[in-house]
């Protein structure tokens, strides 16, 4: 039986110690007469997910968004300030405990145990969950051989490259069969050989009826592999759909970033005039993002219409619809800012 994942206005603040130049609201007290600073910072704000049994789901943004918390609260590693979030029928927080029997979880950084093997791994793993010696055994073989990693079984794992232990920590994620797995940024640093390697492997153990969520900041991963998506910044859901819906849901299809010299208001009025044009943001006072229905047929426009302002069209950047532009049009800045 598949299972889905639900989070209901889930928020998270983390305090701590105000890190040089760290962005959050920072409170003083005054403690036995001295005063102490406190950094607030607001990494959940009100997230609210349905993810349907069976379905890969993504979380795409930049790093800081918000994604590794949902995560983390989710698995039952980070406890929400308020709200609340489910694995199944099952309350994250009130029953953790039948939670992890159903997920498999693969964290940001490899967390392996460098003095075992990637056998013993496997093993200790299937033991923890209670998986007989049979089954044990013949699962780790047939994850050794699934991720090309029988050759290694019996090394230490400290002598692994990075695409290697990342790997072995899906594998073991996979060891006592979850009814979710989690993905934390399962393809950073990867090279992109091992990259599509993991996309298939993700790409069929999803056909067996699992649900998959992965964050990722990487836009081709998340179109690539995912049923939907949330794109989260500031711990917000800020769009949410599959890939193609929301692609489609960008002003014009394609983004031109205009650079020009003395450029000025009269300028962009105009430029809002020409035929296919969406719409016309400003960017930096020193040219505007352009979203429209056509691309490379409107520089010629947009040039003459400059010149006869008075400005001059310096630099010219066209993209296609994609992910990276929706979340520029809602945030002003890139998703790998």
């Amino acid at each position: 039986m598949a299972v889905g994942l639900r989070t209901q206005d889930l928020r998270k603040i983390y305090n701590s110690p105000p890190p040089a130049a760290a962005g959050g609201i920072v409170h003083r007290a005054d403690a036995k007469g001295s005063k102490q600073a406190k950094t607030e910072i607001k990494a959940l704000d009100g997230v609210s997910l349905e993810i349907q049994p069976g379905e890969i789901f993504g979380l795409l943004g930049p790093n800081g968004a918000g994604k590794s918390t949902t995560v983390g609260v989710l698995t039952t590693r980070v406890r929400p300030t308020s709200g609340q979030a489910w694995v199944g029928d099952h309350d994250v927080w009130k029953e953790q405990a039948a939670v992890k029997y159903l997920i498999g979880v693969v964290p940001q950084r490899p967390n392996l145990d460098f003095s075992l093997t990637a056998r013993e791994i496997l093993l200790f793993h299937g033991a923890y969950f209670g998986l007989g010696y049979k089954v044990s055994h013949e699962r780790v073989e047939q994850l050794l051989e699934k991720f090309k990693l029988t050759d290694r079984a019996d090394q230490m794992t400290r002598g692994f490259s990075g695409g290697m232990m990342q790997r072995l920590s899906i594998a073991r994620a996979m060891m006592h069969d979850p009814k979710v797995l989690f993905l934390d940024e399962p393809s950073a640093g990867l090279d992109p050989q091992t990259r599509i390697l993991l996309w298939e492997i993700i790409r069929d153990f999803n056909r067996s009826g699992k649900t998959v969520l992965l964050t990722t900041h990487y836009m081709e991963e998340a179109d690539a592999l995912c049923n939907r998506l949330a794109i989260v910044d500031h711990g917000r859901v800020i769009a949410q759909g599959s890939p193609e819906e929301l692609k489609r849901s960008i002003p014009g299809g394609y983004l031109l970033r205009l650079r020009f010299a003395n450029s000025n208001a009269t300028l962009f009025d105009r430029l809002r005039t020409l035929s296919g044009v969406r719409e016309v943001q400003s960017a930096d006072g020193t040219g505007a993002n352009l979203y429209a229905d056509r691309g490379g047929s409107l520089i010629a426009e947009i040039a003459n219409l400059a010149a006869s302002n008075g400005a001059e069209l310096s630099d010219v950047h066209i993209s296609e619809p994609s992910l990276e532009n929706l979340f520029l049009h809602h945030t002003g800045r890139s998703l790998r800012d």
